[in-house]
């Protein structure tokens, strides 16, 4: 047994638990990227994270890009720009993906927002929803139910629909230390050695090298 936590690459790091797993073990589409030891917990199973994903087309060129330890529960959704309609039309309505005489109309783009990013160490609540093209930022936590249509800076939670900012986690100081220590891209060993300081509220306890 390794003395320095869980493989990232085991689909169910928690002995006997199959609802928890290490995310990227479970992703099939090429325009989703997860780092290690970010897990979705679902009653259903992990490899249903993707039914999540929605609207997300090969053609749109967009990406779902999540960081390292992220923490994602139940039924969080991701809405990509396949979903997006222009809004400067006269009509919302899509006719020319319908063809048969409306292609006519078909636009030189549709409207795309860019990838929707996530950081590092965020902990996302069950059933949350992050519109396309949002970045959240290293360490935020976004409550249960909320629905993102900004980005989220980091450290920071944020709640509601849309949601909005509750409050900052730590002071501006401890938050720039931990952007500039970037402790999720240490090795194991070093995570190890420090996981009781990750585990408490003191960053001076922190390996600074």
């Amino acid at each position: 047994m390794s003395s320095h936590g869980p493989s990232p690459d085991t689909r169910h790091p928690i002995a006997g638990i199959e609802r928890t797993g290490f995310l990227k073990n479970f992703i099939t589409r090429p325009n989703i990227i997860v780092g290690d030891y970010t897990y979705y917990d679902d009653p259903r199973g992990p490899a249903h994270f993707e039914s999540n994903v929605l609207y997300h087309f090969e053609f749109t060129g967009d990406r779902l890009i999540i960081g390292k330890y992220c923490s994602i529960a139940t039924d969080v959704k991701f809405i990509m720009n396949g979903g997006n309609h222009p809004t400067t039309w006269l009509t919302t309505f899509p006719f020319p993906v319908f063809g048969q005489g409306w292609e006519v109309a078909m636009p030189s783009s549709w409207p795309n927002k860019g990838d929707t990013v996530v950081g590092h160490d965020v902990w996302m609540g069950y059933a949350a929803m992050v519109m396309p093209g949002v970045t959240i930022n290293n360490g935020a936590i976004v409550a249960t139910g909320s629905v993102v249509t900004r980005d989220v800076p980091s450290y920071t939670i944020v709640a509601g629909n849309p949601a909005q900012p509750v409050r900052k986690r730590f002071d501006d100081a401890t938050i720039a230390r931990l952007e500039a220590l970037q402790w999720w891209d240490w090795d194991m060993e070093k995570v190890t050695r420090n996981v009781k300081a990750l585990c408490s509220g003191d960053v001076a306890a922190l390996e600074t090298a």
